[in-house]
């Protein structure tokens, strides 16, 4: 069995700034201290892009830094709230195609990531141009035969909020057409939205998961609104064996008690008096 981690979205800013009334970066760092006290033992960590908010290389630099805390190896991936140049600068060793366009393929051992550029500069929309295309064209032939896992930061399909939606990746007919010629793409990791999202698409499951710092409403129906939120952050704690994908949700800012649920003496979970109350918002439920 294979373990990595899915974190996405974590719209570093540069020290002291915040964003939507949060620190990205101290979120981030708890995300970090979170990862390496539970899952050191994961192969690596893969990043689904939006690193930086505004793509300032100060904002990369910061991120580095957090990142050199992080006890497993990353992968990262670029979105549209980045700024290729300045990540390049900052993260040179991040492999690029022979276009400049931050992808690349990470060997494992169930299969092979093929890691996808889908930003275009000053654009929230996500693009997959004719050499991007060729480029997943040669590495999905050179990998014929063998299990393929993609990652990119937006979906080539809608979610069912309009605001998103209207961002998504477009030609989905001409990448499900290439997916299919490969015959066998097992999960399509994705960001950019902001929520869990569990889903699948022209049979490929499929999964998004909360950035790090702050996420998006659910709002669904003809409403056009993007709505902020500080719903709880989330990564993606990821177990993949030869036929099997399981994506566990991990709170990293979650406090809230731990116990037996079924203890021998009891045959059953702790009294409640013996537990701190519930959080206010629960009172009562």
């Amino acid at each position: 069995m294979m373990k990595f981690i899915h974190i996405t979205d974590p719209h570093i800013v540069p020290a002291p700034q915040t964003l939507c009334a949060l620190d990205p970066r101290e979120r981030l760092a708890a995300a970090i201290a979170d990862i390496n006290r539970h899952h050191a033992d994961a192969d690596f960590a893969v990043l689904t892009g939006d690193l930086a908010y505004l793509g300032e290389q100060a904002a990369y630099r910061d991120l580095r830094c957090l990142l050199d805390d992080l006890a497993i190896p990353c992968h990262l991936l670029v979105g549209n709230h980045d700024e290729r140049k300045n990540f390049r600068d900052v993260f040179p060793d991040t492999p690029i195609d022979e276009n400049g366009f931050v992808q690349y393929v990470v060997p494992t051992p169930v299969g092979a990531f093929v890691m996808m550029d889908t930003m275009e500069a000053e654009a929230s929309a996500g693009i997959y141009c004719g050499n991007r295309f060729a480029w997943l064209e040669a590495q999905l032939t050179a990998l014929a035969g063998q299990p393929v896992f993609l990652f990119l930061h937006h979906p080539p399909f809608d979610i069912g909020i309009n605001s998103l939606d209207a961002s998504r990746l477009p030609d989905a007919d001409r990448l499900a057409d290439l997916l299919k010629r490969h015959g066998d793409v097992r999960y399509m990791f994705y960001g950019h939205v902001h929520r869990a999202v569990w889903g699948a698409w022209r049979g490929i499951p499929t999964s998004a998961l909360p950035g790090t710092n702050h996420q998006v409403g659910l709002t669904l129906g003809d409403t056009d609104e993007m709505l902020g939120t500080h719903e709880r952050p989330a990564y993606g704690v990821v177990l993949i064996e030869h036929d099997c994908v399981n994506v566990h949700l991990r709170d990293f800012i979650d406090e809230s008690p731990r116990f037996p649920l079924l203890d021998k003496a009891s045959k059953g979970a702790p009294d409640a008096a013996s537990l701190p109350a519930p959080p206010r918002e629960l009172a009562g439920l």
